[in-house]
């Protein structure tokens, strides 16, 4: 089972340039989480996921200005299986809405995918 919070909105100072971190940028961020429910039929919010406090841990991730798109996709994934033991995997996508390079037209992203054994052996490492 999936599930998805797509199409994200978040206005944030990430980015390495002084003019992201002075005038900010709109970003929008999509999230898959993959689990296997302990019961064919889920009736309860503890069986499940509870998109609304995923929503809340991307939420305070945002806020927080970072240099690097690459370590907000990381933090969001690590957070999510950190926080929800039955989440298998975890797909992170952040796409920058608007990039202050002259005539540069579209959007740029990075996403990653972490799944609930790469995430034991990288924090057993800390």
């Amino acid at each position: 089972m999936h599930i998805y919070l797509n199409d994200l909105i978040f206005n944030g100072f990430h980015g390495v340039y002084p003019a992201e971190k002075k005038i900010g940028n709109t970003f929008k961020v999509d999230v898959r989480i993959h689990f296997n429910p302990a019961t064919q039929t889920i009736d309860k919010l503890e069986q499940t996921i509870d998109y609304v406090e995923v929503y809340h841990l991307i939420q305070k991730i945002m806020s927080v200005p970072t240099a690097l798109l690459e370590t907000i996709v990381a933090n969001i994934a690590d957070q999510i299986l950190a926080t929800h033991p039955i989440a298998e995997a975890v797909y992170v996508k952040i796409t920058k809405q608007q990039l202050a390079v002259p005539h540069f037209e579209g959007t740029t992203a990075v996403d990653i995918e972490r799944t609930r054994s790469n995430f034991s052996k990288s924090t057993s490492s800390l």
